[in-house]
């Protein structure tokens, strides 16, 4: 077996370019300089036509390739690596306030702020987003990302917090840019889903141009435009029901006299006004439309000195619906205005109404340094960089209740922003047959929350009970009677009675801009921190057949103080054939500025009814009254086993993992509210509430927020299998991926999470997921067939102990495409996803089921139905 000795100049490129000391690549002999093309094959860990998994690494990683993420019909790179990467999943959110724009994912069942997101080697910044359920997610958007910048991408499987510090817990996923100095691509793609909705077109183009006579500037654009979907039915619920003709309907119940043609015409129009459909609200997809712009540029200032640099400008925007407030709901009630008449906001919405929500996403970075190596054989990294992310809300088709007939109806209810400034020093020295890496890094943070515009968090006159003081006796209705002004508007023609506790005088209504109330200036504000850290890692041929690798890491927290973490990996090759690897590990995850202060309050169902539930931060004084406390780092120790196999033209890679994960932050279950005193808790967590100052305490029928909730244990098996095969009737490349996952606690969760929160948690996704693919090529045609898999999962209906439980049956997904080459730069693509127009089982959960949904709106496997697709490709 050939000595693994690392060459100089590859070792320094490698630091800056590669997953750097994780895995061990054949080489040329020291003395031999490589040539551009086995160059390649190094820089990029993997090239055309070999395994896409690594086979000779300590640790798992999957190697994507163009043609690999070009063979995907999807413009979200979220949807790409769900697609091409079993452990990756993803759902979809439409009404989930900004997780409708920005979709939460997980990689080996821990959600993508535990897997870092380097690109060309830097991390990426995060988003401003703050996932407001679950683990409360702050991840970089990979939607910034355009798939015609991406050279490769590197899906590290392994915890790497010792290399790359917090956040690599579950794994790293590295964006490798173009680097062309000439030639480029055009594409465009149409689409459209079977139900004949959710049109879509993606524009991308890369051009490669020369920056001197040794640089290179590659410049990728990419606009896409998406419709939005609707997979639900009209709003038919047990409290009020928009279609007479739905099984549920109750024609004796109080609010079938309002059902009238009239009244179902009124509430269909603003369906199609506001939405596109008839039904009043909607699920599926939102509307979307995104410009992105990456640029990556490099150049050789000496023989043994470059500069590089890449930018990013993204500009999106996305809007979807919330919850349909029906006739007479704590919204739509009558209120008295000061000249004493009786006014519903069904004056403003006859059908009642469904707030919109819209995002408007700015995103940018830079990042630029210099590299290469001094005459001690030490190679250098010079590096800085700077992101920001910036999502602006608007809220459209809804009102401030507590504004009553003076209300609007667009409100702005603020702008969340996350900025990150990092300088970094990387170093390798060459040991002969090791090599030493170490660095030192400075990262600043901060995470801003803009005040809304007054509208949108104002408490107006009719927040509380008889705001124009008509009424002598608030606290004694039975006794009360008109005051002056109360007389004087019973003389003017008002139906006043004071002593009747249901007159609209004392109705008390929402305050803020409903579904969605403004940030008002108490919970505007920024939050900042700072880190240091330093690490070393070794790695090297023990003997010909035994490569080690281990590394220790310090960070220092502004906010946390210090952790240490380490890392040991190893591979041995056992035949000519096989290979043993293995690691072990430890990581941590500082919680971001974000989920320390982020606050929102937004409708949600707790309990299976819409209700507002307000979400604090766990270090404010509305979180500790209710029992909370800051929040600590997480920490993790992370095991892993594999085998490699190289049987002929059989690749196969079979690893295990054991992630344990302590202090897991995780929302804690929602806490009811209430204003009746015979609610015991519930009116205590009021009580707290009004104490801490919060406006419109009344109108809140839940709070929650963020806590280290429980520990966890994670465990699963990664199998991949590639079999390449030739013949007279062209060459075919068969690939199998399969992962199997299991997430369990690993301490009593009871104190944070109810039974159904616990019982979801463990069951409610796929524990097996698979990706099998077909591609063959024959002469000017290419043809593609990929089958999708998941498993079974459970749901539970409520948290009471005699509580229904669903099962989901397995899934399968298959995709067609064929692809006809013109000539050798242009091919025109025709594909189907999902041709048999799969679902899921429809929901049977109430909670899951309600207001019109069919299918479980969170669920990981796909609900949109069957899509057709067509793709013109140029390259020049």
């Amino acid at each position: 077996m050939k000595k693994r000795t690392l060459n100089k100049v590859v070792v320094a490129l490698l630091a800056s370019y590669s997953l750097v000391g994780i895995a061990p690549v054949n080489a040329q002999e020291e003395e031999a300089a490589p040539d551009a093309e086995s160059f390649e094959k190094i820089a990029v860990v993997g090239a055309r036509g070999a395994p896409r998994s690594v086979s000779n690494s300590p640790v798992p990683i999957d190697v994507l390739s163009v043609e690999d993420i070009e063979g995907v019909a999807f413009s979200d790179l979220n949807d790409v690596l769900r697609t091409l990467v079993p452990s990756y999943d993803l759902s979809r959110q439409p009404i989930s306030d900004g997780a409708t724009f920005i979709r939460p994912a997980t990689l080996r069942g821990m959600p993508t702020d535990k897997t870092l997101v380097l690109v060309n080697g830097k991390r990426r910044h995060r988003s401003a987003l703050v996932q407001i359920g679950g683990s409360g997610t702050q991840g970089p958007d990979l939607a910034t990302i355009p798939s015609a910048a991406l050279g490769s991408v590197e899906v590290l499987r392994d915890g790497a917090a010792a290399q790359y510090g917090s956040d690599a817990i579950a794994g790293v996923i590295n964006f490798q840019l173009k680097e062309n100095s000439e030639g480029g691509t055009f594409s465009a793609e149409y689409g459209q889903y079977f139900e004949g909705d959710g049109d879509s077109i993606t524009i991308g183009a890369n051009k490669g141009l020369a920056l001197g006579q040794d640089g290179f500037l590659s410049v990728s654009l990419e606009y896409n435009d998406t419709e939005a979907t609707s997979r639900g039915e009209q709003y038919c619920e047990p409290w009020f029901c928009v279609d007479p003709n739905h099984p549920r309907f109750d024609p004796d119940a109080s609010y079938a006299e309002l059902v009238t043609p009239e009244f179902i015409a009124a509430a269909q129009e603003m369906g199609r006004r506001v939405h596109g459909a008839d039904v009043v609200q909607p699920w599926g997809q939102p509307n979307a439309e995104a410009f992105r712009m990456f640029v990556n540029a490099g150049y050789e200032i000496s023989d043994s000195m470059s500069w590089y640099a890449f930018t990013n400008y993204t500009s999106s925007e996305g809007d979807g619906s919330f919850f349909y407030r029906f006739p007479f709901n704590s919204v739509l009630q009558d209120i008295r205005l000061e000249d004493g008449s009786i006014w519903n906001p069904l004056q403003i919405y006859p059908g009642g109404f469904t707030p919109r929500f819209t995002g408007e996403i700015e995103d940018y970075s830079f990042s630029t340094g210099v590299k290469g190596m001094t005459a001690g054989e030490l190679s250098y990294d010079l590096n800085a960089r700077y992101g920001y992310n910036e999502i602006a809300y608007t809220l459209e088709n809804t009102i401030n209740p507590s504004l009553g007939d003076a209300s609007g109806t667009e409100f702005h209810p603020g702008t969340l922003s996350n900025e990150e400034l990092q300088i970094q020093a990387d170093f390798l020295y060459d040991l002969n047959d090791y090599t030493l890496a170490f660095g030192l890094s400075y990262l600043d943070e901060t995470y801003d929350i803009a005040e809304g515009e007054l509208e949108s968090y104002i408490d107006g006159p009719y927040a509380k009970a008889d705001p124009w003081n008509f009424c002598t006796d608030v606290d004694n209705i039975a006794d009360s009677t008109p005051t002056t002004a109360g007389m004087a508007a019973i003389a003017n023609g008002s139906t006043l009675n004071c002593a009747d506790d249901n007159d609209a005088v004392y109705t008390v209504v929402a305050v803020g801009s409903n579904g969605f109330p403004g940030y008002s200036p108490e919970f505007s504000e920024s939050y900042t921190r700072d880190s240091y850290a330093a690490y070393v890692d070794i790695s090297g041929d023990i003997t010909d057949e035994l490569f080690m690798q281990a590394a220790i890491r310090f960070e220092d927290y502004s906010d946390f103080g210090s952790e240490v973490v380490y890392k040991v990996a190893g591979f041995y090759q056992a035949t000519e054939d096989t290979g043993i690897r293995a690691s072990v590990g430890t990581g941590f995850r500082a919680p971001t500025p974000g989920q320390q202060g982020t606050t929102n309050v937004s409708t949600r169902l707790p309990n299976g009814t819409p209700v507002a539930v307000g979400l604090f931060p766990a270090s404010s004084d509305v979180a500790q009254a209710l029992g909370a406390s800051p929040l600590d780092p997480e920490t993790s120790t992370n095991f892993t086993f594999g085998i490699t196999s190289a049987l002929g033209d059989v690749n196969i890679t079979l690893d295990y993992y054991l992630i344990y994960l302590e202090d897991r932050v995780n929302a804690v279950s929602t806490l009811d509210v209430s204003t009746d005193p015979t609610q015991g808790a519930a009116f205590d967590n009021f009580l707290a509430l009004q104490s801490a100052g919060v406006v419109g305490a009344e109108s809140i029928g839940g709070v929650n927020y963020f806590q280290n909730a429980f520990d966890t244990k994670t465990s699963g098996i990664d199998l991949i299998v590639t079999y390449s095969m030739e013949s007279d009737l062209g060459d075919t490349m068969f690939t199998g991926s399969l992962n199997y996952n299991k997430t369990e606690f690993d301490s009593d969760p009871s104190e944070f999470l109810n039974a159904e929160n616990q019982f979801d948690f463990e069951n409610g996704t796929p524990t097996l997921r698979g990706v099998f693919s077909a591609k063959h090529t024959y002469g000017d045609f290419q043809g593609l067939v990929r089958v999708s898999y998941y498993g079974d999962y459970e749901n539970v209906e409520s948290s009471a102990a005699d509580s229904a439980i669903q099962e989901f049956d397995p899934e399968f997904f298959v995709d067609l495409e064929g692809t006809y080459f013109f000539t050798d730069t242009l091919s025109l693509a025709f594909g189907v996803r999902n041709v048999f127009d799969n679902y899921p089982d429809p929901s049977e959960i109430r909670g899951d089921s309600c207001c019109g949904r069919i299918y479980r709106s969170d669920s990981v496997v796909d609900w949109q139905g069957g899509y057709y697709y067509t793709k013109l490709v140029a390259k020049f």
